[in-house]
């Protein structure tokens, strides 16, 4: 039978502590197996982030191309082509519908409805962009395409 007060660990799991710098019988002392001099040898050393122990490290070696630039922002595309398969004929479509949907994958992405494909439903469309085309057709549908701030 098995009881709280019996549960053990699998034999050789678990082993003493290595015991450093305790004299010269226990093969671990005087240097405390750290060897002599140098920064590991040092008390509180640590590795900066990447470092390579003096090789030029990978971040800078590797060549860096073009301009990064940092206010990008990133726009979940859905086409004209979709929406037609999708939506029927006065029926909003929101970001949100969008999601539900799944058209949209990611949480907070911002929406931009290209112009791929015809449509001949008349939608009310409610997105972040729009392209030119995709605007034309909307309207040229009798939808409407409302840019959200």
């Amino acid at each position: 039978m098995m009881s709280l007060n019996r549960i053990r660990p699998p034999k050789g799991a678990k082993h003493p502590k290595k015991r450093l710098g305790r004299g010269p019988g226990s093969g671990h002392g005087k240097t405390a197996s750290r060897g002599h001099k140098g920064a590991k040898s040092r008390s509180g050393f640590r590795f900066k982030r990447g470092f390579e122990g003096g090789q030029m490290p990978l971040h800078r070696r590797v060549p860096k191309r073009g301009f990064h630039n940092i206010f990008r922002v990133e726009y979940a595309v859905v086409n004209l082509d979709t929406l037609a398969e999708v939506f029927d004929a006065g029926s909003s479509v929101t970001p949100e519908v969008l999601r539900e949907r799944g058209l949209v994958r990611e949480a907070k992405a911002k929406v931009k409805v290209l112009g791929r494909g015809d449509i001949t439903k008349s939608l009310t469309v409610r997105a972040h962009k729009f392209s030119g085309s995709a605007a034309q057709k909307i309207a040229a549908a009798g939808g409407t395409a409302e840019v959200i701030a």
